[in-house]
Order: C-alpha cells, then structure tokens, then sequence
C-alpha cells in the first residue's frame, strides 16, 4: 500500500449504508423513534435491473435489493437503508467485538431525557451512561441501544463540553456545534 496523505480533497463522511431484514420497519424506527428524516425512496436494482451486482457491490450474483432510502439526521452524517435478499444472506447481527463489528453513534444534548425516550417507545437500553472522566474525550456521556431488528447503536451527549488536545489541533467534532469545536472552557 502507497502511504501518502490520504485521498485527494477528501471532505468528509456523506453517508452510512446499513441493509435491515425490514425496510419499512427499518425506516419507521430512525424516523418515528430516532427523530431522522427520511428524505426518498430510491427504489431497487439487481442483475435484471442492469447492474452486475458481484462486479459492482461484491454481493452474490443473485442478491437483489429490494428498495432503499435515503434518511438525514439532524446535522450528522446522512444514512443509506437497504433491504436486500439473497442466496447467501446472513441475518445475525455483528457484535462490536466482531470483525466488521459496527454501531451508529447519535448526539443528543441530554442524554437522560433520550434514555427516557427509548424506554417509552420500548426500545432495549443497554447498561446505564458512562461518563468519560479523563483523556481527550472527558465530559462525554455514552450508551448503548438496540434497534428492534438487533442493531447496535449508541446515544452521546458532551453536556458541559469537552477536554480537547491543548495545542488547538483537530478536536471531536459533534453535530450539536458542527462550525465550533467542543471544548471544555474551564
């Protein structure tokens, strides 16, 4: 691998793609429950439709998807729903332990009140918050949460900001403050 500075004017992270089992429960879920945007269906493709699924996606030739959606949350980055079906389609989630382990992570200024939120619309909470208490990142308050299909995802929150490299360096950027950074003022 050549190292190197990265890609040309890289500028960020457009989108996430995630394939559910359900799309339409899927797409309630982040919008109903979540307060995400769903902004469009797209609609789906597959060998029929034109496009070389194994060449273009590195799925099995066979795989379709269905549909997908584009959905915006708040000021983060946008997220991507497929529902796919195929062949060789697994349906259990990876833990974040495993290799390709993931979750969404979402900002919210008050963490309790988004606990709360989740246990009254019956969502799993995982634990209670953690509170980072030192290194770059003390003052962020985190938990973990399920989607209904088993999906990992996480809620943060930096109530009273956060500690940052002293030398004024890049920083944690947070959709709360997306120009400014989060910093702790004490």
């Amino acid at each position: 691998m050549t190292k190197g500075k990265g890609m040309p004017k890289m500028r960020g992270l457009e989108h996430v793609s995630i394939t559910v089992p359900d799309l339409d429960e899927a797409s309630n879920f982040f919008e109903d429950v979540l307060g995400c945007e769903v902004l469009f269906p797209v609609g789906g493709f597959s060998e029929e439709t034109g496009m070389n699924m194994e060449r273009q996606i590195n799925v099995d030739p066979k795989a379709r998807c269905v549909d997908f959606r584009y959905l915006r949350c708040g000021n983060g980055t946008n997220i991507e729903l497929f529902q796919y079906e195929a062949p060789d389609q697994k349906t259990e989630w990876p833990r974040n332990s495993d290799v390709s382990g993931h979750h969404l992570a979402f900002y919210v200024d008050d963490i309790h009140a988004a606990i709360k939120h989740l246990k009254e619309n019956g969502v799993r909470v995982l634990g209670e918050p953690s509170v980072v208490t030192s290194g770059p990142t003390a003052g962020l308050s985190w938990i973990y949460f399920l989607a209904p299909w088993g999906m990992n995802l996480e809620i943060l929150s930096c109530e009273n900001g956060i500690a940052h490299d002293k030398s004024g360096k890049t920083v944690l950027w947070a959709p709360k403050t997306p120009g400014e950074r989060l910093i702790n003022t004490d």
